[in-house]
C-alpha cells in the first residue's frame, strides 16, 4: 500500500515537472548603446554572494571570465584584479558592488566593469525529487561613466531524480555546474560581441 502511494506521489511530481517547462527563467534584459561604443577591456569583479556556498561564487566568477573571453573581451586574469584592488576592499569591507566603475577603471585602466550578484544557488529535495535553482544577476558599467552598458537576469532550474536521499545528493552537485553555464551561455547570448570576435 505504502509503494503504491509512493509510486503515485512520483508520477504527479512528474507530471507537474512536464507542465511546468524546462525551468528557465529570463526575468529581465536590459541593452542599452552608448557613445562609448563596445567597450574592450573589462573587469569581472568578485561575485557579490548572498547564499551560503562560498564556492558557487568563484565558480561563476571563472565561467564569466571564461564566456567573455570567447565573445571577443580580451582577458584580464581574476588574481590581477584581486590584487590591484586589496587595498579597496579592505576599505568597502569586500564588497566589490560597492566600489564604483570609475575608482575601478582608474586602479586597472579598464573600460568597463561587469558587478555580479549570485541570488540562488541551492537544491530543495522533496521525496524523490531535488530541483536544484541557481540564479544571478549581471550589470556591466562603464569606468569612464558609470552609467550601466547592459544587465541581465537570469534563473535556471535543474530537476533531479532518485530513489534515495543520497543519490538525490549527488545528482544535485554534479548538476550545479550545468546550470551554472546554462546560466552564464543565456546571459552572455545577449552582450554585445567584444572588438576581438571573430
Amino acid at each position: 500500500m505504502f509503494l503504491g502511494k509512493t509510486k503515485y506521489i512520483f508520477c504527479l511530481l512528474v507530471l507537474v515537472c512536464f507542465i511546468s517547462g524546462c525551468g528557465s527563467k529570463n526575468l529581465s534584459t536590459v541593452v542599452t548603446t552608448n557613445s562609448e561604443g563596445v567597450p574592450r577591456l573589462v573587469a569581472v569583479l568578485p561575485v557579490d554572494n548572498k547564499t551560503s556556498d562560498v564556492q558557487a561564487a568563484q565558480i561563476l566568477r571563472v565561467e564569466i571570465l571564461e564566456k567573455l573571453y570567447f565573445k571577443g573581451y580580451p582577458k584580464i586574469p581574476l588574481d590581477i584584479i584581486d590584487e590591484k584592488l586589496s587595498k579597496v576592499y579592505k576599505d568597502t569591507g569586500g564588497m566589490g558592488g560597492k566600489v564604483s566603475p570609475k575608482v575601478i577603471g582608474e586602479l586597472l585602466g579598464v573600460d568597463a566593469v561587469m558587478y555580479c550578484t549570485l541570488t540562488e544557488w541551492k537544491t530543495s529535495p522533496i521525496f524523490f525529487y531535488a530541483p536544484t535553482t541557481v540564479s544571478a544577476s549581471f550589470e556591466l558599467r562603464s569606468a569612464r561613466t558609470g552609467e550601466t552598458l547592459w544587465k541581465e537576469h537570469h534563473k535556471v532550474v535543474k530537476r533531479n531524480y532518485g530513489f534515495s536521499q543520497k543519490g538525490l545528493k549527488m545528482k544535485s552537485c554534479q548538476v550545479y555546474e550545468m546550470a551554472v553555464q546554462e546560466v552564464v551561455e543565456r546571459v552572455m547570448a545577449t552582450l554585445p560581441d567584444g572588438p576581438d570576435s571573430a
